[in-house]
């Protein structure tokens, strides 16, 4: 790793990520990992944005079955549940 950073390579800090949290109104797993995102970003400092999938078709077509879920820079990182550790991980914290 030492030979990469030499060579200009960064490592990503917190925040440097953005997460989105896909869920819909009135869904308590969507309450809970709400909270947890929520949590992690004031402590990290990353930014993070809430789409709901019921204003949103081709979310809703593909995540219907999953929410709430999670991305990191747009990528599907998790669903139903938001793990903490897991989280911060991918975020490099």
């Amino acid at each position: 790793m030492t030979s990469l950073l030499r060579r200009g390579a960064s490592r990503k800090g917190p925040s440097d990520h953005v997460i989105t949290l896909i869920g819909k109104p009135d869904c308590h797993l969507c309450e809970d990992a709400r909270a947890v995102v929520a949590g992690l970003a004031e402590e990290l400092g990353f930014s993070w944005e809430e789409l709901d999938i019921l204003q949103d078709e081709e979310l809703y077509r593909k995540y219907w079955e999953q929410i709430p879920v999670t991305l990191v820079d747009g990528r599907q990182h998790d669903f139903w549940r938001v793990d903490p550790q897991r989280l911060r991980k991918a975020l490099g914290a």
